[in-house]
Formats: C-alpha cells, structure tokens, sequence
C-alpha cells in the first residue's frame, strides 16, 4: 500500500511542478521533457531485464547445482544459530537460509553480479512457506532490509570513479563508507526486528556481532596498509577470485554428489530466464515514475528548497551540492551514480560535496528497485512495512554519512 501511494505521488508531483513551470516561467519543455522520459526508461527497464537474462540464468543454474550437490544445505546448517534468531519464522536448517547467506556475503563484497540472481533465488524459496502468496512474510521483508541497507565491504566502483577523475587520494572515502553502510544496516536490522519482535539481545547475536566488529576492523586496519594501486589491484583480485571460486565450489560438490552437473545447471538457468522476464512490468512501473520525477525538475526543487531552509536557519549548506544523490539513491542506482559524478564533477573530485556524495552512494542500497524486483519476481502485492522499515535504514544511513563526512572531511 505504501508502495502504491509513493507510486501515485510521483506523478502527482511531476504533474504540478511541471506545470507551474508551464504557466509560470513559460519552460515549454518540460512536458515534452517528461514524454521522452516515459519512453526513454520504459525501454531501459526492459534492458536492465533483458542484460539481468544472462546473469540470472547463469547464477540461478550454478544455484540448482548448489542445492542438488549440498553444499546450500551445508550452508543452511553452519549458519543456523545465526539465522534462526534474525529469521525466527524460518524451519531450522532449511535450504533457504544458505541461499540467503550467499547473497549477503556477494553484497557484502561488492560482487553485484552474483548478489541479485541468489536473491532473486532466496525470495523464490521464502515464497514456498509463504501462506498468503500475496502478502510479504517476515522473513522476506527481513531479508530484503538487509538487502536494502546496502552492507559493502569494498565500495569498489565509488573507488574506480574516483580515481578516474583524479582523486588525490581515491580511498579515503573507504573508512567512513565502511562506517555509514555499518549504520544503515544496523539501524535497518533494529528497526525491522522491533517490528518482527525479535530479541537481538541474547548470546549467540552479541557473540556474532562482536566477531562481526573485530572482522570489520581487521579488515579495515589491513586495507589502510596498502596503497592506492594495491588497494585497487586487490579488490578487483578478490571480486573475480570470489566469483570463480563460488562456481567452482558449486561444480566440486556437484560432481562430489554424483549428479549430472550439465542438465542441473540447465534446469536452474530456464527458471533464471523466466524470473527476468516476470520482472520486466515491476521494472517499467519504478523506473518510469522515477524518471518523470526527475524530468519534471523536481529533484531540483526538493533539493534547492532543502537548501534555502538550511541557510534560512543560519545552518551549513555545504552538503547540498551532494543532495541529490542521498535522495536519488533509493530510488535509481544508475541515477544515483549519475549524481555522485555530477557533483563530484561540478564541485571537485576532493571537495566535500564530492566526498559526501560518495558516502551517499555507498551508506545503503536502491530500495524501491529491490523492492520491485525481489516481490514482483515471486508476486507479491502487499508488501506491509517493508518500504517504512528500508526508507529508515536509508534516512539512517544518510544522516550518518553527514555526521561522518563532517568528522573526516569537514
């Protein structure tokens, strides 16, 4: 429902702002603006779908070798303790939970490739123990919250940007990143669990957030020793090593099982082929709102309104410059990346807007899209509060990343 009405105000809006510019400042251009931008990201939600085909066919047949060979089951076993607290709604040892936890971890590092197609595949199984096929379970809106808090261990295509237009020095944004995405994912993690009512605060979640903070400071600690070229050269390293071990695992335990490797991965690829097509109205509807907002000049409007209240207050107005990319990253991933160049561009690559909008690309992730894609890929219409639970976690993760920002930057 909440989806819906968001849906609605984004036309409603686009509409009046676009026709007060009519009327009042004689722009002309606006509503053939808004036109071509309806046709423009229709025809881009279908390509998005139709590059995710590959993708999906490939990681979804690597993910039925996973489940026929057992090495998802294996998983599901490992990670019970964990998961049986975060997803109490779950069976205990459930296949699911294994899926679920390979598509953190590809997120966790960056690997976006493999992140949605494991996702896409875990919100299918949660959907086989779903009674109201209609309606959001709590374990799917659990999930597709961490999903949307964005927790990126290596921000690797912030770093790229960066260093290709000419940072002094491209990672050190990857500190305080590290810190905002950690927020946003803690903040949407409580948020959701308050809701849910689960108890975070027992044992076996305090003994895995504590391994989690001395793993994230280690790691953290390790990346600060290398230099810009071993930092780049070793995230790209680690990023494809990853991809290729993760398919090579799933190909050893396959052949280990004794099962015919080539017809499973067939069998997994036709539904990947069939998931990216279910997707393609879900992709039109966000894409096209989103781009008729945009084309209606009214992120402008929002962020120059944002900005006057600011100075009217007396208040430091230096983040704006950055705005848009805060407000544009739930929505869009490319237009908030589009963004982040902008003002990286427009202000300097090294300037604090430029820095802050790097925070703002990687504090949390494209809520609506996951949104769209995770539930309309299995059906779902009624999504609860999933959409207030993720906007939390991005309101979270970018009034983190101004805290932070002013601390390292300001």
């Amino acid at each position: 429902m909440v989806l819906n009405y968001i849906w609605i105000a984004f036309f409603l809006l686009a509409f009046v702002i676009a026709l007060c510019k009519l009327i009042f400042l004689g722009d002309t251009e606006v509503f053939p603006a808004i036109m071509n931008s309806t046709f423009d990201t229709s025809k881009s939600a279908f390509e998005i779908s139709l590059g995710l085909t590959g993708v999906l066919s490939l990681w979804m047949g690597m993910m039925k070798i996973g489940e026929r060979g057992g090495l998802v089951n294996m998983l599901a076993k490992a990670l019970a303790p964990i998961f049986n607290n975060i997803f109490p709604d779950i069976p205990k040892g459930h296949p699911v939970t294994g899926t679920m936890f390979m598509n953190i971890a590809a997120n966790m590092l960056g690997l976006d490739n493999a992140a949605t197609p494991m996702g896409l595949k875990a919100m299918q199984e949660l959907q086989e123990l779903n009674p109201k096929k209609e309606t959001a379970t709590n374990p799917m809106i659990m999930f597709l919250v961490l999903n949307t808090s964005g927790l990126t261990l290596i921000p690797m295509s912030v770093l790229v940007y960066r260093t290709q237009l000419g940072a002094a020095q491209p990672t050190d944004v990857f500190i305080p990143i590290l810190l905002v995405t950690t927020v946003s994912t803690v903040v949407g993690l409580i948020v959701t669990s308050v809701y849910q009512r689960i108890n975070l605060f027992n044992r076996t979640m305090l003994m895995f957030l504590v391994g989690v903070s001395i793993f994230l400071a280690a790691g953290t600690w390790g990346v600060m020793q290398l230099s810009r070229v071993q930092v780049e050269l070793f995230s790209t390293t680690l990023a494809n090593v990853m991809l290729f071990g993760i398919i090579m695992l799933f190909i050893l335990f396959g052949i280990r099982s004794r099962i015919n490797v080539y017809e499973t991965f067939i069998e997994g690829a036709k539904e990947g082929f069939t998931t990216a097509v279910r997707i393609i109205p879900y992709l039109v509807a966000i894409l096209v709102s989103v781009g008729v907002f945009r084309a209606s000049g009214g992120m402008d409007v929002l962020t120059g309104a944002i900005g006057w209240c600011v100075e009217a207050c007396g208040g430091d107005s230096d983040f704006v410059g950055a705005l848009p990319t805060a407000l544009m990253k739930p929505l869009s991933g490319s237009g908030a990346r589009g963004m982040m160049i902008d003002a990286m561009t427009t202000y300097g690559v090294d300037s604090f807007a430029g820095r802050l909008a790097c925070l703002f690309q990687g504090a949390t992730d494209t809520t609506f899209y996951i949104i769209a894609v995770y539930f309309g890929s299995v059906g779902i219409r009624k999504t609860r509060y999933a959409v207030t639970c993720g906007l939390i976690a991005d309101l979270a993760g970018i009034l983190a990343a101004l805290a932070i920002a002013y601390i390292f930057f300001g």
